[in-house]
């Protein structure tokens, strides 16, 4: 199993088995804190061999800079089933998430797992800026 693309980003779709992702970003800032970002999605693509077939359970995981949960863990199960003499199959999953909190400014990490075994992680940064400052 291979994580090909995972992303944060502005929106994003599967079309047809294709991903598609507008604004992928890393950094978020703020006024004040604790601060709620409407609305992203996370982007993933995974690529599934023979070897995969079978039930599997994901883990999205929103971390602080300590390891701790910043959110409720994300677990959703897939299934995997290889057609015909195909060597490898790809998958794509948009999760649109609402209403992320972040406490204060720091690092973070979207850690993406399967059947408890670390296959990404994504960093994001949530920084402060100026109150005063324009634009």
């Amino acid at each position: 199993m291979q994580v090909q693309v995972a992303a944060l980003c502005d929106s994003a779709s599967d079309y047809s088995g294709k991903l598609c992702l507008l604004g992928a970003f890393d950094t978020l800032f703020a006024r004040q804190f604790p601060v709620v970002h409407p609305h992203c999605a996370l982007a993933l693509r995974f690529c599934f061999f023979a070897e995969d077939e079978g039930e599997h359970k994901l883990s999205i995981r929103f971390l602080n800079a300590d390891g701790h949960p910043v959110t409720k863990a994300i677990e959703p199960r897939i299934n995997i089933q290889l057609s015909g003499d195909a060597g490898f199959i790809t998958r794509n999953m948009v999760m649109n998430l609402q209403g992320l909190s972040f406490p204060k400014p720091g690092e973070y990490a979207v850690q993406i797992a399967c059947d408890q075994r670390s296959l990404a992680e994504i960093p994001l940064r949530v920084m402060e800026v100026d109150q005063n400052q324009q634009g």
